[in-house]
């Protein structure tokens, strides 16, 4: 089979044989890709919206779409899609934005990945979330592509009051609220972080109840909006720029 790269130089090595006596371009040649089953790779993006003349959270707003096929028809979801075989990934979220809401040329930061083996009954499917933040008077949305409908969503987030301590875990769960008034949509989701801190700190999100949000992107977006919450805090108290 011929090598996935065009040009390997950069992955010589010392230039010796391997144990069975092959070169590099021996080796890539009786490389089979299809020896094992390999997971299908997503992007999801988190677009907030904020007001230019109010940077705080009484503003905010989340961009999500209509899922128009399965799975979670009818819910909505966060933009994003398959990865192309020669994309890399802040290509895709960005090329998946435009195709399904009409936003493009984002800035995106990468904060996640989300990859539990059921996640989604298609097949093994492990998505990298991306954030952005844009004031919504500079974007027009349009539904495109796969998505039946694209809005912006108010929304907030806040704890539900339920914790529990572990061992070395923490858990808080947190209730994610979202309205549009235009379409007199309301759906409220529950999501649980579980957090262990140390020197290497873990933590996982996850959906206990998804109310219309699709698959986890409850969990997803309740971690990039704590992110952002954290950071709008930093800059109230340290002028830091956002």
């Amino acid at each position: 089979m011929p090598s996935f790269l065009k040009d390997v130089s950069a992955f010589y090595g010392t230039g010796e044989k391997n144990a069975a006596g092959q070169t590099l371009e021996d080796f890539l040649a009786s490389y089979d890709p299809h020896k094992y089953k390999t997971p299908s790779c997503t992007t999801d993006a988190v677009v907030f919206s904020y007001r230019e003349s109010r940077r705080d959270f009484s503003g905010l707003k989340l961009l999500l779409v209509r899922r128009s096929n399965h799975p979670s028809i009818g819910f909505w979801a966060l933009p994003g899609g398959f990865v192309d075989l020669r994309e890399n990934l802040e290509d895709a979220v960005r090329r998946e934005l435009e195709e399904e809401t009409g936003v493009g040329c984002l800035p995106v930061e990468q904060f996640a990945c989300y990859g539990d083996y059921d996640r989604d009954p298609r097949t093994r499917v492990i998505t990298t979330a991306y954030m952005a933040l844009v004031d919504e008077e500079s974007v027009s949305v349009r539904a495109g592509d796969d998505a039946a409908d694209a809005a912006w969503f108010c929304l907030s987030v806040h704890k539900s009051g339920r914790s529990d301590s572990t061992g070395d875990w923490e858990t808080e769960e947190f209730v994610l609220e979202l309205d549009n008034e235009e379409k007199q949509l309301h759906t409220r989701a529950v999501v649980e972080r579980r957090v262990r801190e140390g020197l290497v700190r873990e933590q996982k999100f996850t959906v206990k109840d998804r109310g219309m949000t699709a698959v986890d992107h409850a969990a997803i977006i309740v971690q990039a909006y704590l992110i952002l919450e954290e950071r709008m805090k930093r800059s109230r108290t340290d002028g830091e720029r956002l």
